[in-house]
């Protein structure tokens, strides 16, 4: 798909509030169109926002080459507990597995704290009297009978969705996969998982937990697909559709049906592929990519152009902090994501006074139905949103280019409680909102930066999102960071990365002793490269693939690894020193120490595979004509109320101009606060920086 390089091509990227659509031309030609989302059938709103984009471009359905799509769908049915009727069969012995987890407490001394309630009830955790033992023998194997009568209880309780995860399967999966397929015969029309099939890694909990989570999404996420697919087709659009997957890679609609635990962080992961191809295009070394939208503010790191790829992480837990140690509030899911740090900050997120009289924001969202109350659309909870409208960061006429409409009375109104609360006035109450959520961004920047030993003051900031320009330039001064960018499009960035993410697979396995063996190990890379190859030349015929091979590797005894590149070829003993070296450089850097070639073990072996996308992010940087419009200003409020200019991004000159500033897009609001500056480059960025004597005060 993504060697094709005519026609249209449609990205859609579903959030909390917007859906944001951009459609791009061979002839270079923009059009991008942000609809408020419909749940809760979000395919509606991909539909609509298709629809008027390729009527602005005046072009027909047939015209569209590739059609690209980041969805929250897996995502919302954890965090809104309405999935799949799920059912687990395990080995005899393990059923509670799911329970006993590992010791992990978000909040340490919270006595209160209840772990997660499992996806897959104990009365629907089923046991087979087998075992695989630790060196692959079957002792004994799986009955055939057994397994029939086991699949008459599933049937009989209603079951809707099945995850198998056998004890050892990683070092047998022939017998967990012979299991699984006696079960789908069985029970037609049952989503069924092959805990192998997902992640055939060691660790029985984070296999059986990431088996579950995918048979617990599979028939929404199947559902979705084929409903989108469907309605795509009915209005004329026959491309295949691509969804973007947690590592970063688009993937074809047919295997994210078979592993839709895959897609899980579908569109953060755009975003921050649009990061990482703007650092590789502008030459940054580091970059945090920040994005906050309607419900939730994310931050992840690019070094070097390359983002980090967790091995695991947490869903449905809240606030996501890949790296922290206080783990174990969410469902944890063993396959590759971009590392994204994310906090319930957004433009929706409420803002209320807890019962000790502090200022809260979030994690509640207002979401876009009925939204902020200054929408119009029956909402009264006051949020960031309104917040922005009454310090006049906001406009008080429209966003979104004229599409939504604002009640800046409405705004006032629903903060009018909390200012009461507080006794203060509304516009400190809103202040107040605004600085509190800059504080809890913090700890999501702080977890990809700090907590991976990086300093962020060496990093630059690209600040993207629906409301990730208002912030970014407050929370770069809070963190130290000098310089923010903003990119053309940046409300409908996760989009516009969909439309230059390449097409990629990833294939791991458990390293095993033979292994040890360098020409045992090679011939096991190849066998991976091979398989990986066969699977892009079928997404993407006529395509090259670029193949990198990785070792998941640690120190005796410790709970996480960390991913070494290793050259393509044969696997020498001079390679294999080389790559325990960058792996002590690595580990010093990130834990502070590092230990000897003696305590080093390899966990899993890895081949990534990609086909690069022939539409490079310059294409679509383009800036779109903006109406001339009489030179205005209003009254902004930050440590006291000052008349702001508020210009189009067109009228920022090349130069420096001090702040305070409004700037004004159809996607989004750039916020340039009392000292710092901004200019526009030559890719049409807004860049902001703030004087040393700024950074020095702070």
């Amino acid at each position: 798909m993504t060697g094709r390089d005519e026609g249209w091509r449609v990205s859609a990227d579903i959030g909390g509030t917007f859906t944001d659509v951009i459609a791009l031309g061979p002839d270079g030609r923009v059009l991008p169109v942000k609809v408020l989302s419909t749940p809760p059938d979000f395919g509606t709103a991909v539909l609509e926002g298709t629809a008027a984009a390729l009527g602005d471009a005046g072009v027909e359905t047939h015209e569209v080459h590739a059609m690209l799509h980041a969805t929250t769908v897996a995502t919302n049915a954890i965090l809104e507990m309405r999935g799949a009727r799920t059912a687990l069969v395990t080995t005899k012995g393990f059923r509670d597995v799911l329970e006993l987890g590992r010791l992990r407490r978000p909040l340490l001394y919270d006595l209160s704290w209840q772990k997660p309630v499992p996806l897959a009830p104990r009365r629907h955790r089923y046991e087979l009297d087998q075992r695989i033992t630790a060196n692959g023998e079957l002792r004994p194997a799986a009955d055939s009978a057994e397994v029939a009568d086991l699949a008459d209880r599933i049937r009989a309780a209603g079951i809707e969705a099945v995850a198998v995860c056998l004890i050892n399967s990683h070092v047998r999966p022939d017998e967990e996969q012979r299991v699984a397929a006696e079960l789908r015969e069985l029970l037609p029309g049952v989503y069924v998982t092959a805990s192998v099939d997902i992640s055939p890694q060691i660790r029985e909990f984070e296999r059986t937990s990431t088996a579950v989570v995918n048979s617990y999404v599979g028939p929404q996420v199947h559902d979705y697909v084929s409903a989108l697919s469907d309605g795509l087709r009915a209005a004329g659009i026959t491309e295949p559709l691509m969804i973007m997957q947690s590592s970063g890679g688009l993937l074809d609609a047919a295997s994210v049906v078979r592993r839709p635990v895959q897609i899980i962080e579908s569109g953060p992961a755009a975003g921050v592929i649009a990061v990482r191809k703007l650092a590789q295009l502008m030459g940054l070394d580091s970059v945090v990519a920040f994005d906050m939208g309607g419900t939730t503010a994310k931050a992840s790191l690019i070094e070097n152009g390359e983002p980090f790829v967790a091995a695991d992480y947490e869903v449905g837990g809240g606030m996501n902090l890949t790296r922290s140690m206080g783990r174990g509030a969410g469902y944890t899911v063993r396959v590759p994501s971009i590392d994204i740090a994310e906090v319930g900050a957004g433009g929706g997120s409420i803002v209320s006074v807890d019962a000790a009289g502090s200022l809260r924001v979030g994690p509640q969202s207002a979401g876009s139905r009925p939204g902020p109350a200054c929408y119009g659309n029956g909402g009264d909870h006051p949020t960031l949103t309104d917040a922005n409208v009454v310090l006049g960061y906001l406009s008080p006429r429209s966003l979104a280019g004229g599409r939504v409409a604002i009640r800046p009375d409405l705004a006032e109104k629903s903060l009018d409680t909390i200012a009461q609360q507080l006794d203060v006035d509304i516009p400190a109450a809103a202040r107040g909102a605004y600085e509190v959520a800059v504080s809890n961004m913090t700890k999501a920047v702080k977890a990809v930066t700090s907590e991976r030993g990086r300093d962020p003051r060496d990093a630059v900031m690209v600040a993207f999102g629906g409301a990730g320009p208002l912030y970014g330039a407050a929370l770069a001064k809070e963190l130290g960071i000098d310089t923010v960018i903003v990119p053309v499009h940046t409300g409908l960035f996760s989009s516009l990365g969909l439309l230059v993410a390449d097409t990629s697979r990833e294939s791991v396995a458990p390293h095993r002793p033979q292994f040890d063996e360098p020409g045992v190990l090679t011939a096991e890379f190849d066998r991976m490269a091979e398989d990986i190859t066969r699977a892009l030349r079928e997404a993407a015929p006529g395509a090259e693939a670029d193949v990198q091979r990785v070792l998941d590797m640690r120190y005796h005894g410790q709970r996480f690894e960390l991913p070494i590149v290793i050259p393509n070829g044969t696997v020498t003993p001079a390679l294999m020193a080389g790559a325990r070296t960058r792996f002590h450089a690595e580990h010093r850097r990130t834990y502070g120490r590092a230990g000897g070639d003696e305590l080093i073990e390899i966990v899993n072996i890895r081949v990534r595979g990609t086909v690069r996308n022939p539409i490079t992010i310059d294409r679509a940087l383009r800036l779109l004509p903006q109406h001339s419009r009489p030179a205005h200003s209003r009254a902004c409020r930050f440590d006291r109320t000052q008349d702001t200019p508020v210009i189009a991004r067109a009228e920022l000159p090349a130069h420096r101009v001090p702040g305070p500033l409004v700037i004004e897009d159809m996607d989004s609001t750039t916020l340039v606060p009392p000292g710092a500056t901004a200019h526009r480059d030559s890719l049409d960025n807004i860049v902001i920086r703030w004087t040393t004597a700024t950074k020095e005060s702070s």
